[in-house]
């Protein structure tokens, strides 16, 4: 995948207010189950599911499985590789 494929899947993925929220509530948080982002906001599960799933495949976040749940964190390597890639688009 491009610089440039990989700039868009991830802008795509924080297209919505409610992933953006999600990333900024899990980068405070380091860790989170499924169910407290439910009761973050005002969203149903499954579209808060539907949300996850986005942003995971685009990277930026993980889901690991802890029972019977998934707790989800932020791929903070991929968040830095994002923000270089915004930072690059003013120097070219």
């Amino acid at each position: 995948m491009t610089n440039d494929q990989t700039l868009a899947q991830c802008c795509k993925a924080l297209g919505h207010p409610a992933r953006v929220a999600i990333l900024r509530h899990l980068l405070k948080v380091n860790r989170c189950v499924c169910g407290n982002l439910v009761d973050l906001l005002p969203l149903a599960q499954s579209t808060v599911s539907q949300h996850l799933k986005k942003l995971k495949e685009a990277g930026l976040i993980r889901g690991e499985i802890e029972g019977p749940r998934i707790c989800y964190c932020v791929d903070r390597a991929r968040v830095a590789q994002l923000m270089s890639l915004i930072t690059e688009l003013e120097a070219s």
